[in-house]
């Protein structure tokens, strides 16, 4: 499968002697997910009650201690193995979840590119689940109108926004979705993965659409298992290693680092 086409993103330039806006800014993160397989019954919770209520009960510490800030119009990049804790980081970021201790903070309307479609509604319509969307995420209806004949065009789906949304295929669904959300004129934009969308010539569209955004000047956390792309479109990277930050800097360097530590450099 094509990959789309992607640009080199600049880094930013700075006015010498000043400091960039602080946009997402977190302290000290830590993540616990309880390793309790069901729900306690009656017995067990009376026998384990001095446990439970004194928070003793064993968790799974997903992120430990991670630290860092990203500036406004800087791309960060978010690199590891599966279960370092990349996806954990990027729900807190989006605020679907919130730390376990430490402090976070994001500024800006925060777009995700993360499950495409989530929301979408297979009985209505391409129309209506585009205004649901674009509400989701963060427009009000007469901004999604405003919107709508881009949003459609951009989608390459005109013939069939009145048709209902489970007549549509599972890339037709997230062309639709993709479209929505790149039209929402994010001031942090959440991203997991590049986004295979469509067909070879709407990949292309849709790289294009993202390495635009970025090099717009939004505010960007990308997760990604692919370090070409991590280094074409970030400016820093973090590599996370059980939850932990192991290697904070520029993306390539730190690209360089994780692939010598895989045994692939």
């Amino acid at each position: 499968m094509a990959r789309p086409e992607l640009v080199e993103v600049p880094c930013p330039e700075l006015v010498e002697g000043a400091s960039p806006a602080t946009v997402i800014a977190a302290e000290n993160l830590w993540k616990s997910f309880p390793l309790q397989r069901d729900r306690p019954g009656l017995k067990e919770l009376l026998v384990n009650a001095p446990r439970f209520f004194n928070g003793r009960t064993k968790g799974f510490w997903a992120l430990r201690g991670v630290s860092f800030t990203v500036n406004k119009g800087e791309s960060l990049g978010i690199i590891g193995r599966n279960g370092a804790g990349k996806s954990t980081l990027l729900s807190l970021l989006l605020g679907v979840a919130l730390p376990t201790k430490g402090r976070l903070e994001v500024r800006g309307n925060r777009t995700p590119l993360l499950e495409l479609g989530a929301g979408f509604h297979p009985d209505l319509t391409g129309i209506e689940n585009i205004y649901i969307n674009g509400v989701m995420l963060g427009l009000t209806r007469a901004e999604v109108r405003a919107r709508l004949d881009e949003i459609i065009a951009f989608s390459e789906l005109a013939e069939f926004v009145h048709l209902p949304l489970r007549t549509y295929s599972s890339g037709m669904q997230m062309r639709l979705a993709f479209a929505v959300a790149i039209h929402t004129s994010p001031e942090v934009l959440l991203v997991d993965e590049i986004l295979a969308v469509g067909d070879e010539s709407f990949q292309r569209k849709s790289g294009k659409a993202l390495t635009d955004l970025i090099g717009g000047g939004v505010t960007t956390v990308f997760v990604s298992h692919s370090m070409e792309a991590i280094k074409k479109l970030c400016h820093r990277a973090i590599w996370l290693e059980q939850g932990e930050v192991r290697a904070e800097g520029e993306a390539g360097q730190v690209v360089e680092e994780y692939l010598k530590a895989q045994g692939q450099a």
